[in-house]
């Protein structure tokens, strides 16, 4: 049977490749993985692949953390609900709001639509848009990161 470090590399390796499903067959046993995707899409074909009698590639204990990406310092605007992110009022209007846009409290800076319920998200502050995480179109869950907001300028 696997252990917790092949099963955590092999669930790195479906995220890497977007993988949703996975099976393994070895000695009669067989190991199925899935994850829920990140979009509504067709669901992507399952891999199953025989496992070779070469153990998967093993961590070394001592090696160094690898350092994680640094993300720019500021306040992480996250859908309160699920549905469709809308970054305009509508199709062909331009955005609430663009990376390095300025806001004040109360400003809208994008729509989920929810039930056929088109619901704003505000600033709860002034600030800047440093960073955008959802696309046009995009579902949206709930705690999903919408905007990164730096202070106002």
């Amino acid at each position: 049977m696997m252990d917790m470090k092949e099963i955590r590399t092999l669930a790195q390796i479906m995220k890497d490749n977007g993988l949703t499903q996975v099976e393994i067959q070895e000695d009669g046993k067989t190991i199925r993985m899935e994850r829920e995707s990140a979009v509504c899409a067709p669901a992507a074909p399952v891999l199953s692949v025989p496992v070779m009698q070469s153990p998967l590639p093993s961590i070394a204990e001592d090696a160094p953390p690898q350092p994680a990406a640094k993300e720019p310092e500021g306040r992480i605007v996250e859908s309160p609900i699920v549905g469709m992110y809308y970054a305009s009022p509508a199709p062909g209007d331009p955005p609430f709001v663009k990376k390095g846009s300025q806001v004040k409290k109360g400003d809208v800076l994008c729509i989920i639509e929810a039930m056929k319920t088109m619901n704003e998200i505000t600033a709860d502050c002034d600030g800047e848009i440093l960073q955008i995480y959802a696309g046009n179109g995009q579902l949206v869950e709930v705690g999903q990161r919408l905007f990164l907001m730096g202070d106002a300028q």
